[in-house]
């Protein structure tokens, strides 16, 4: 079990380095005239805004549920998630638009400035990720938050064989090419983001549940005749939940039944918050009588 305020204290550490970090390489990337360490430097932007957002989300998803809030504010780290996602695509534009201009009419890059950085950038993202790893991942926010920091690792690797390659061949190019190659990385971050974060809001099923699984296996116990009405969803990340209208025969105990499933759900599927209508189904014989309101008498 991880505890939340365990993975908070990460976020933060992590996002305390992060932020260090970005503020040298802004400096460095306007000296240098790199692209790529700007790039990289924008990409850490998001970081920061990943990390905070998720220190924020965290701390809301803690408050219990209450008022108009009846599951809690736990999806606000969805929605930081989502909102993670759109910014790096933002950001990705940015960097293709400017590292595009630069290969047309390439600026002169201080190549060891941009290594430099870009190994100061590695140790410090490598920091970073070793803080995170042990949180949480099973929440989209603090994995969203995780991802972006393992991408900057790997984009500051890339610009460090940049930097090191204009330093030995003199081609400036190299630095604007680095930077779409970030570009590619934050793309596919924010696909990964945007991609969960909606399936969640639009209330898919969880990954690896198949409702129609899940209405065979309701329907092939014991005394049930008929499932209908069933959605699976989830709320937040780690918090699926299921409701089904379920027909039981008119001898069967409907409370025993309900629990039953209950469990069954529990153990087969890992579904715990489920809300199951359980009644009888109408005997053949029974007689079904409306009484209509307002009849003369």
């Amino acid at each position: 079990m991880h505890s939340h305020g365990a993975d908070r204290s990460r976020l933060a550490l992590a996002l305390a380095l992060i932020v260090a970090l970005m503020g040298g390489e802004i400096a460095a990337g306007l000296v240098a005239h790199s692209v790529a360490l700007l790039a990289d430097a924008g990409h850490m932007l998001t970081d920061a805004a990943a990390l905070a957002a998720a220190l924020v989300a965290a701390a809301l998803a803690a408050r219990p549920a209450r008022g108009v809030w009846t599951f809690g504010l736990g999806r606000a780290e969805i929605l930081a998630a989502q909102g993670n996602g759109i910014t790096l695509l933002v950001v990705a534009a940015l960097i293709v638009y400017s590292a595009i201009r630069r290969l047309v009419s390439p600026p002169h890059v201080h190549g060891g400035i941009v290594l430099a950085l870009a190994l100061a950038g590695v140790a410090v993202n490598l920091a970073a990720t070793f803080v995170l790893a042990g949180a949480d991942h099973s929440r989209l926010n603090v994995r969203g938050a995780f991802l972006h920091v393992a991408t900057d690792l790997a984009a500051f690797a890339g610009t460090a064989i940049a930097g090191g390659l204009v330093l030995a061949t003199g081609w400036d190019r190299f630095d604007p090419i680095a930077g779409l190659l970030v570009a590619a990385l934050m793309v596919r971050s924010s696909w990964t983001l945007l991609r969960e974060s909606g399936r969640i809001f639009l209330e898919a099923a969880p990954a690896g549940v198949d409702p129609g699984a899940v209405a065979a296996t309701l329907a092939a116990e014991p005394d049930v005749v008929e499932v209908h009405d069933l959605h699976v969803w989830t709320v937040t990340s780690g918090f699926p939940a299921l409701a089904a209208h379920v027909l039981v025969s008119p001898d069967a105990d409907c409370h025993g039944a309900r629990r039953r499933l209950e469990r069954l759900l529990e153990q087969r599927f890992g579904l715990r918050h489920t809300t199951l209508q359980v009644d009888h189904v109408a005997r053949r014989s029974q007689v079904v009588s409306i009484e209509r309101r307002g009849s003369e008498r």
